[in-house]
């Protein structure tokens, strides 16, 4: 086994801030945006839900694209990096031209949402696939690449914390300075400042990593000779690799935790003054506060929870196999998503369910970790089987699992809006703002249901094909060392 390090701190933390930036950017659009094109645009539900599934469609052939791309490809500025510096500004840009919006009738409007969010997922693809490639060249060393992840992450979820103080700042404060009594138009100017500041904080955060990291683990560029299986063969061919691929994919309820929670926030709580006798202005500021705040305290629970869980990987990751953290941390979620659940059904009160949500979102946090990691690994035995090592398509299939997880959360919070029969235009216009106490007491319920038992269930469901997980142990140990002496025979040295 090595002990070697291969990355200076510098360097590490330059990663850490650079994937904070890119958490602060990708937060702004997965968390908000079904609650900017439902509630503040007021698209079509059923438009709305086809964007997020079609979107999703072209990314599974995108990202796989991007992955061969970054695979068959060196160039003088390096495997991985040129990406990164040459989307920036793409993102930058697309990302506040998400939360514009412009005068236009609905059709024309529907067609400006539909090319904006297509493009972003397209270019933030050409820089999502390279960057999360990153850890598996810049050391040779399993452990130090678990770790480069880990705190990698760790810092990802605190950049995607950053809209949420913006979010609770803005909607504590600037109602009542401007007076606004419009609350369609102030949550546009709200959305809009939010994009601004976000972007200009995260793409620089993000940028900088092109200058200060260096990649390693450059295998030579060659194609597979005849009779060798191509780059998408070897991937679906690699069994550990489809088991975290589906786990991947059988956890995407978690991302409802952070999706939902806006939406839980206007549907199904209310925290503040009585909304009689109040007046326009007052309304407004108050049930906006109310939105504000509950969507802190689910994004409170999400930090100590998830970034919490997430602090402590790297000591986990170094004592107990991927697969037992996965299995016993899932399986406590959603234990803990069912008493959220009961507590939900039984008296609606956000306050008891609290320390419940708080560890259901502990396996957010490992998940977010581990799934990179064991990818790292899985990469380890193609090569030691292949001769190839398929970084970028590796960290493509991470990426779609993430994009596909999140589309199918929004699409099931679309859904939940057509099957409640919840009207956004009743609640949120120019000339009348409503608050969830004026729903139904089952259609609150079911819109809590998003982040309490749906989220559980995902986590039963993704534990199951770690049972079948081998790439652990001794198994592990073995490929590392086998992997090392082969590289040392093939006279590949890493610097």
């Amino acid at each position: 086994m090595e002990n070697k390090k291969y990355v200076p701190k510098k360097e590490f933390m330059s990663f850490c801030f650079a994937a904070m930036g890119q958490g602060m950017i990708y937060a702004m659009m997965s968390s908000y945006i079904s609650d900017y094109y439902l509630n503040v645009l007021q698209l079509a539900p059923m438009f709305v839900l086809l964007l997020m599934l079609l979107a999703r469609v072209w990314d599974a052939i995108n990202d796989p694209l991007m992955g061969i791309i970054v695979d068959r490809h060196t160039t003088k500025r390096g495997k991985m990096k040129p990406y990164i510096l040459y989307a920036s500004i793409p993102i930058a840009v697309l990302t506040v031209l998400m939360y514009f919006s412009p005068d236009l009738p609905k059709t024309q409007l529907m067609i400006y949402a539909a090319v904006v969010y297509v493009l972003w997922g397209m270019i933030y693809t050409m820089a999502d696939v390279p960057f999360w490639s990153l850890p598996n060249v810049l050391t040779p060393d399993a452990q130090e690449r678990g770790s480069t992840i880990s705190l990698g992450r760790t810092f990802n979820g605190v950049g995607s914390a950053v809209p949420e103080v913006l979010f609770l700042v803005i909607g504590l404060t600037l109602p009542r300075i401007l007076g606004v009594s419009d609350g369609l138009e102030y949550n546009k100017m709200k959305y809009l400042i939010m994009a601004v500041v976000t972007v200009l904080i995260g793409i620089i955060l993000y940028a900088q990593s092109y200058f200060r990291v260096k990649e390693r683990v450059i295998l030579p560029d060659r194609k597979p000779a005849q009779g060798e299986p191509s780059q998408l063969s070897r991937v679906f061919k690699c069994k550990p690799l489809m088991l975290v691929i589906l786990m991947g994919v059988l956890s995407s309820g978690r991302y409802m935790v952070q999706a939902a929670a806006v939406h839980v926030a206007r549907y199904a709580f209310y925290i503040g003054p009585d909304l009689n006798g109040l007046s326009d202005v007052e309304r407004v500021a108050a049930i906006d506060a109310s939105v504000s705040s509950v969507k802190t305290i689910f994004q409170v629970c999400a930090i100590v929870g998830m970034f919490g869980a997430m602090l402590f990987m790297p000591a986990l990751m170094k004592r107990f196999d991927y697969k037992k953290i996965v299995i016993v941390t899932c399986l406590l979620g959603f234990v803990a998503s069912i008493f959220t659940t009961l507590i939900g059904w039984f008296t609606m009160n956000l306050y008891i369910c609290i320390p419940f949500i708080l560890i259901s979102c502990i396996p957010l946090g490992v998940l977010n970790v581990i799934s990179y990691a064991m990818i790292g690994d899985c990469l380890d035995y193609m090569e030691l089987k292949t001769g190839f090592r398929d970084n970028g398509l590796g960290s493509a299939c991470q990426g779609f699992v993430n994009k596909l997880g999140n589309a199918l959360a929004t699409s099931g919070i679309v859904v939940m809006y057509m099957f409640i029969g919840l009207e956004p235009e009743k609640m949120l216009s120019s000339t009348a703002v409503m608050a969830a106490t004026d729903l139904m007491a089952n259609q609150r319920f079911a819109m809590f249901s998003l982040v309490s038992i749906v989220p559980g269930v995902s986590l039963l469901l993704c534990a199951i094909p770690m049972f079948f997980y081998k790439i652990s142990g001794k198994e592990k140990e073995r490929i590392e060392k086998e992997l090392a002496e082969k590289r040392q025979a093939e006279g590949i040295v890493i610097e």
